[in-house]
């Protein structure tokens, strides 16, 4: 399970803030009319970690994406197009075949004002290898980092290629969404010879099977030792470098070699500490942050917050929050049973309580947003698939064919045993538990006596989720824009299915992750289809290609129902004009997708007065 730290609600109290110890802003980064000033935030994906290093590798590294952390290029998250991009450190780029040519920043340099270089990017490109992206015969896979080669074809320009036998549509997104670091600082740690290391974890011959696995490992023993790397200062090509970090909040200065200096108003970016979203909430009742990204959030708080002054900006957030089943457990084996349960929900009425601010109900259960299913497949597809609208009576009809009874207005199953749920969710997450209850009582009231239980945190949810200790718990699906990264969630390791190559196995073994245990076929429209397959082979496929193979995959979900979908995330984002104007506005998806590191370098948030 991918871990989404804002959409996790503590349930520390606002009292727990005045025990961060805050590091206060730099004395003359001040705030006013003369420009400048202090720019304060909180990192929605990366809270402080006192005493990690300043290291992008580092699980838990103090460094901070779009403001001293950066990359060739920043994803827009066009559902249609996964390699739209702003710029980063790459100016512009173009892709031919196998090929993509990236044309560099002219101005590009170090916070130590040495320029950045192709020795910098193909060094990069290379760790990148080394963090669990490499796999035997790596050659043949339609997905992830499979660059074979980075050299420079001009002053400016750097040629990437696709390793050889790969068919990546999304080469140009992977290639970008590197982080890019100096090889003045991680140099000593890649073995000279790494490049002929990538060559041969990329071998398909089989006969070389051995030697690759022997060379993925040595990517991957690199890659412990660099992620475990503490730099002695920070060295950024980014608009600004961290100073200090202290437990409370990192300060970070202004690179003054940025190549696009003019456009960055703050002179310092603090970026606060927080460990749940009440102490984000806390901030910005009290007016601490300039931005904020999205949280669970309840109406009272949010009329709290505009009251202080701040507005929002809402833009798509291709996440969705479902319920899930453990389907080798009965009764959720049965494909009718999932929909009975998806006929009981009311997901309006379940979303008005867990989510009513960041949330919009879902309409069916598709693998993606509304947003998307709309775009990919067009409102006349769309309007003829399942809604599961609210209806009991189907419901009951669909579980008496099942083989289920109902007596006393309870339900049983079909072993006599009275059917009875546990809907696990996490502490912390605020939302999954408001709907929770909402959720309990709909079906405790239709006779499915259920209980909501806690997992302690997010990672013995995980961990317990994986080894199967829940038959029905939350899941965040969609996840993301690209298609692929959507059927992933529901057709991928976890469900059974492994990527060797350009072949998918499909296991029922228990103990390896796979505890959705859904059928390895469907039969949908009378033709039967491989799920697993089918996502992989998205990977390979541009725009107009994927369309039918997404369409296979939307109707096999609306039919099979793996999980049901309470509702749609909203990504909303708070501003404050009291320092900095000229924000993102609501709808502009593209730029609010991305941090605010990126809408400065795009010329938004300017010094109040300027």
């Amino acid at each position: 399970m991918v871990r989404f730290k804002h959409f996790v609600a503590a349930s520390a109290a606002l009292a727990t803030l005045g025990t961060l110890a805050a590091c206060a802003p730099d004395s003359g980064a001040k705030n006013g009319a003369n420009g400048g000033g202090v720019f304060t935030t909180v990192d929605a994906n990366n809270p402080i970690t006192p005493g990690a290093p300043m290291n992008p590798y580092s699980p838990n590294g103090n460094t901070f994406l779009s403001y001293n952390s950066m990359r060739l290029g920043f994803e827009k998250k066009n559902p249609m197009d996964a390699n739209d991009s702003f710029p980063g450190l790459a100016k512009s780029w173009e892709t031919k075949g196998d090929t993509l040519v990236a044309h560099m920043q002219p101005d590009a340099k170090w916070s130590d004002g040495k320029p950045v270089t192709v020795e910098d990017i193909k060094m990069s490109m290379a760790i990148a290898l080394t963090q669990g992206t490499a796999s035997v015969g790596s050659g043949q896979l339609s997905e992830g980092l499979n660059v074979a080669s980075v050299t420079s074809v001009g002053k400016h320009d750097i040629e990437f290629k696709q390793a050889a036998g790969t068919n990546n549509a999304n080469f140009a997104k992977q290639i970008l969404g590197q982080s890019i670091v100096p090889k003045s600082v991680y140099g000593h740690l890649v073995p000279a010879d790494i490049w002929d290391t990538i060559a041969a974890s990329q071998q398909v011959d089989a006969a070389k099977a051995t030697a690759a696995q022997a060379a993925v490992d040595k990517l991957n023993e690199t890659g412990k030792a660099i992620a475990a790397f503490a730099p002695k200062k920070d060295v950024s090509a980014g608009p600004f470098v961290v100073k200090r970090v202290n437990p409370g909040s990192a300060i970070l200065v202004r690179n003054k070699y940025f190549y696009d200096l003019d456009k960055i108003a703050p002179s310092q970016v603090v970026i606060r500490h927080y460990s749940g979203n009440e102490q984000i909430w806390g901030f910005m009742k009290n007016g601490d942050l300039d931005a904020a990204p999205f949280t669970a959030i309840p109406t009272n708080v949010l009329n709290q917050i505009l009251a202080k002054g701040y507005k929002r900006a809402d833009g798509t957030s291709y996440v969705n929050a479902s319920i899930a089943f453990n389907q080798s457990k009965a009764p959720y084996d049965k494909k009718e049973v999932r929909q009975a349960l998806a006929y009981i929900l009311d997901r309006e009425a379940i979303t008005k309580v867990g989510q009513p601010v960041g949330g919009m109900a879902a309409t069916a259960p598709t693998g993606m947003i509304r947003k998307s299913t709309e775009q990919w497949l067009g409102a006349d597809a769309v309007g003829k698939l399942n809604p599961y609208a609210h209806d009991e009576a189907k419901a009951a009809e669909l579980l008496k064919g099942a083989g289920l009874k109902q007596k006393g207005g309870k339900w049983y199953l079909a072993n006599g045993k009275q059917w009875k749920i546990t809907l696990q969710t996490v502490n912390g997450f605020s939302d999954w538990i408001a709907a929770s209850t909402v959720v309990a009582n709909e079906l405790t009231a239709f006779g499915i006596e259920t209980k909501p239980a806690l997992s302690a945190d997010f990672g013995a949810y995980q961990t317990d989720m994986a080894a199967e200790k829940f038959d029905v718990g939350w899941w965040l699906t969609a996840v993301g824009s690209d298609p692929r990264q959507n059927f992933q969630r529901l057709y991928g390791e976890s469900d059974g299915f492994v990527a060797n190559g350009n072949r998918v196995t499909h296991t029922e073994k228990k103990g390896d992750g796979n505890w959705m245990h859904g059928d390895e076929t469907f039969t949908v429209d009378g033709q039967s289809i491989n799920p697993g397959q089918l996502t992989a082979d998205l990977a390979g496929l541009d725009t107009e290609a994927k369309k039918p193979v997404i369409a296979q995959l939307v109707k096999a979900t609306n039919q099979e129902v793996p999980v049901i979908p309470m509702w749609d995330y909203t990504n909303v984002k708070f501003t404050y004009d009291k320092n900095f104007t000229n924000w993102p506005k609501n709808g502009q998806d593209e730029i609010l997708a991305n941090q605010p590191g990126v809408w400065m370098m795009q010329g938004y948030i300017q010094a109040k007065g300027k």
